[in-house]
């Protein structure tokens, strides 16, 4: 017998040299590496996103799902809101943060509101104010947010060869502002007389009606703006649709919005107190807002920035026996800072405002950009 036959009878008789020699023949193979054993890792390879002229915003946000960093987590945080809202026996909460009406999203807002897919809205009172503006008359303009040539002036300037005005410096752009009396949100701009125009509103349309009940709600407030808000709307035959809190106060939804003394609205209103019987009670909200989560058979955050409206809607959670079964934020805030705003929907778990077992998804990025695409995507999956 040769010494080849002596080591294929030797071998194969229960069949584990065999396999021992496979495994030595792939270490060989590897040049030496030998594969740990893997616990967090599965074999789930990236794919690349493609994308086609006429493609639709949730066939671009599936592409997002095959590649990683930010895209995945916007195809992640997509999926879950399109679940979210989905789920008929959802309760789902909105918070919205800083200037996202003046800046263009209030029309996406007042729509899902009026589709029923927002149950309750946390909001500042920057957003309502703007929102009224809007609603009444008043109208925001695109702007910059450095000096340069303006539309106006562009052509007498060169006629003239002259570049003047460019020369300024950004602090000397926001004087010319405030001389102009025009307010300026990054790259947005809003004349003062829209202001003036708001206040009207809220002393003639407004504040009356609830000077009769003495202290009221903040929500109670912000009905009322939304039934002004309706009604000036239709009888000026106004060009802009009528908003926000019109479409809450038409779809019965509640608007809360915990620091509306931090706005022109609350100032407003304080200026008004002085000297009627019209005041806010700024406990009164806390009892059916957290009877509407207390109900809620599963419940869901869209949370758009962060601030006041961000922990007002989560901390909601913990005065009830549940939690949140679905979260998902938009935030540029770093989360080392410890602030808030920053904050992961994974460190809220741990403080019981989101279910153990809760889908969530964190979206770094810029509102403007995130809100329109995860709520395109989340409205193509469900229609």
């Amino acid at each position: 017998m040769s010494d080849h036959d002596d080591a294929h009878d030797g071998g194969h008789e229960d069949g584990s040299h065999a396999d021992d020699d496979h495994e030595a023949d792939a270490h060989d193979h590897d040049g030496g590496y030998e594969m740990p054993e893997r616990e967090e890792f599965e074999h789930d390879p990236l794919g690349h996103a493609e994308v086609s002229a006429g493609m639709t915003v949730g066939e671009l946000v599936e592409q997002y799902g095959h590649a990683g960093i930010g895209a995945a987590d916007v195809h992640e945080a997509a999926d879950i809101y399109a679940e979210m809202l989905a789920d008929e026996d959802c309760t789902v909460f909105m918070s919205l943060a800083g200037a996202m009406v003046p800046t263009g999203m209030r029309k996406i807002v007042s729509d899902l509101i009026r589709d029923g897919h927002v149950d309750a809205l946390v909001t500042t009172g920057a957003n309502l104010t703007h929102d009224a503006i809007e609603a009444i008359g008043g109208k925001h303009h695109h702007g910059r947010t450095h000096p340069g040539p303006s539309s106006s002036h562009s052509h007498d300037s060169r006629e003239h060869g002259s570049e003047h005005h460019c020369e300024k410096t950004p602090r000397e752009h926001d004087e010319t502002l405030r001389d102009e009396e025009v307010d300026r949100i990054y790259n947005v701009y809003l004349p003062q007389e829209h202001f003036a125009l708001f206040e009207s509103h809220l002393r003639d349309e407004v504040f009356p009606p609830l000077e009769e009940e003495g202290a009221v709600s903040i929500e109670r407030l912000c009905r009322e703006l939304g039934r002004a808000n309706s009604e000036v709307n239709e009888r000026e035959d106004i060009e802009e649709d009528a908003g926000v809190a019109a479409a809450a106060y038409e779809s019965d939804v509640p608007i809360y919005c915990p620091a509306v003394q931090d706005s022109v609205l609350g100032l407003q209103a304080w200026m008004y107190s002085q000297t009627s019987a019209f005041t806010l009670d700024a406990l009164a909200d806390m009892t059916p807002l957290t009877d509407l989560a207390y109900d809620a058979e599963t419940a869901g955050c869209l949370l758009v920035g962060g601030g006041v409206p961000k922990n007002f809607t989560l901390q909601t959670m913990l005065v009830t026996p549940g939690a949140y079964d679905y979260g998902v934020q938009i935030t540029m805030d770093p989360e080392a800072t410890g602030g808030l705003s920053g904050a992961t929907l994974d460190e809220a778990r741990s403080w019981g405002k989101l279910e153990k077992d809760a889908r969530n998804a964190t979206v770094l990025g810029d509102a403007t950009i995130m809100l329109p695409l995860l709520v395109a995507s989340a409205r193509e999956r469900l229609a």
